[in-house]
């Protein structure tokens, strides 16, 4: 709901138009009902889609607002991306300790995203991950009555509702975020030219670029929701540069890569997909259907 509040701000901003001329349509989730189990094992990244998506198609809404992060990188072809709103803090933030190399031996570390666990026990192959779902009240209540000694969260989502100051922040250099992370991604139906129109006031080029970047490396490598990967990109000189990390499951495997590309240029990430692939391990390979081509 904070980025379907900031969408419609954008909105109405960018248009002039009073606040009740864009209407908030609150869907739960899939994803938001079963908490008691990984997204990997009930559905995965569908399950924060699928309602919003029949909703748009029958128009009962006119566009839907989501974490870019949790959007598929295979969508309807009725369904088109019209904005990528400017991209929040695209790290995580450590909650329980002062980094990870403070996280006390044999630590318990709440998340259910393979990407944290995988990247945690590379780091940290003593610590212990506990399964943990929810929104940020949940987890941080679930934190406090002792169900993990830390926690993993995304600044992003912190920072929108107004907890910015939680935690301790993990620099995105040395602890590479989810592709899409921190940024918020809005689709329409394909064939409404007005609203694709509208919405497009309210796209940011380089935060779109960015996103599209990591979504086209996401589908070549193939990855899934059981595939840990982490990915960074940052503008420089008139490019992009796309750096991204393959894990095992259990982290005892990693497989670092690079890319420079123009915006827009597939090529670029589908290559990377291609060569973190060919010098992966097998035991990181298992969890990946790439390599794909442009």
């Amino acid at each position: 709901m904070a980025q379907a509040e900031e969408a419609r701000a954008r909105l109405i901003a960018a248009h002039g138009l009073p606040a009740e001329a864009v209407e908030l349509v609150p869907v739960t989730a899939s994803g938001d009902k079963v908490l008691d189990r990984p997204l990997a094992e009930i559905g995965g990244k569908a399950l924060w889609t699928k309602e919003l998506d029949a909703w748009l198609l029958a128009g009962e809404i006119d566009f839907a607002v989501h974490s870019a992060k949790d959007v598929e990188t295979l969508r309807p072809a009725e369904i088109a991306i019209a904005a990528v709103l400017p991209r929040e803090n695209v790290g995580d933030v450590l909650i329980g300790a002062t980094s990870i190399a403070a996280l006390p031996d044999g630590a318990r570390v709440g998340t259910s995203a393979p990407r944290r666990a995988a990247q945690l026990l590379n780091k940290r192959p003593d610590c212990r991950i506990v399964p943990y779902r929810g929104n940020v009240a949940t987890r941080l209540a679930k934190l406090a009555a002792g169900e993990a000694d830390a926690t993993l969260l995304a600044a992003a989502g912190l920072n929108r509702l107004g907890q910015g100051e939680t935690g301790h922040a993990l620099d995105a250099e040395e602890w590479l975020p989810a592709p899409g992370q921190g940024a918020i991604l809005i689709e329409c139906r394909a064939d409404d030219d007005a609203m694709r129109e509208a919405l497009a006031a309210i796209d940011h080029a380089e935060s779109r670029a960015a996103v599209e970047a990591e979504r086209a490396l996401l589908s070549a490598l193939g990855g899934n929701c059981h595939s840990p990967i982490a990915a960074l990109t940052r503008h420089e000189g008139g490019m992009l540069v796309l750096r991204a990390a393959l894990f095992s499951p259990d982290g005892a495997f990693r497989c670092d890569g690079e890319a420079r590309f123009a915006a827009g240029d597939t090529t670029g990430p589908y290559g990377l997909a291609r060569d973190l692939l060919a010098r992966a391990a097998p035991e990181i390979r298992a969890h990946f259907d790439g390599p794909a081509t442009a």
